[in-house]
């Protein structure tokens, strides 16, 4: 009885941790999940159907503090729409099926290519799953939530000045700092040749007397 009461509770926590995964891929999400400020990366959007009816348009909303997306490369049976800013910067795009769309049993990738920017932490996509009969899913949310926005992690380029907070120190700030660490060694120097000097004139003084 015991045996069977543990395979019973076996077989109930791997279904509850299949659903659990199941859940978490159904996400949209967008790859790669870790990038390093000031690099050029190809972004790849990947999105599931999560319902029984088809995805059928995708929009994702770009952080224009964090990247510049400027390229798309053309899928087969999607259409694709940039939205710009009054400066002509491209702040998001919309894939739209010119065919049947996604199934519940297809998921698709979208992908991109930007800069990340210099002073980046991290890029939080939005994005808006549109199926045929008109709902959309809005994949906006914060991490842990039922639908949150995916992020990809920025880590400081070789090199880079950062303060406490892992923040990369830019401008002036960053050159003095860079500066002060340089001359370091060149005052140490000075200083050694300024003391021994000293100490040769306390000599000879002593000396002479």
């Amino acid at each position: 009885m015991f045996k069977k009461l543990m395979l019973n509770a076996s077989i109930l926590l791997v279904g509850s941790m299949l659903l659990i995964a199941g859940v978490a891929s159904a996400h949209v999400t967008v790859y790669p999940k870790e990038a390093t400020q000031g690099s050029y990366e190809m972004f790849t959007v990947r999105v599931p159907s999560e319902k029984d009816i088809p995805t059928v348009k995708v929009e994702v909303k770009f952080p224009m503090d964090s990247v510049a997306v400027s390229r798309f490369e053309p899928k087969a049976g999607w259409t694709y729409e940039v939205a710009k800013d009054s400066a002509g910067k491209i702040t998001g795009v919309t894939w739209k099926a010119s065919g049947d769309g996604l199934a519940s049993t297809e998921f698709g990738d979208f992908n991109m290519q930007g800069k990340v920017a210099d002073a980046a932490t991290q890029i939080v996509w939005k994005a808006y799953q549109t199926y045929k009969d008109g709902s959309v899913v809005e994949w906006v949310g914060a991490d842990g939530s039922d639908k949150p926005a995916s992020v990809t992690t920025v880590k400081a380029k070789a090199g880079a000045v950062t303060d406490s907070h892992g923040n990369v120190v830019a401008g002036q700030a960053a050159a003095e700092s860079g500066s002060s660490s340089s001359k370091t060694p060149l005052y140490l120097s000075i200083a050694a040749v300024v003391l021994g000097a000293l100490s040769l004139i306390v000599s000879f003084t002593r000396k002479r007397r």
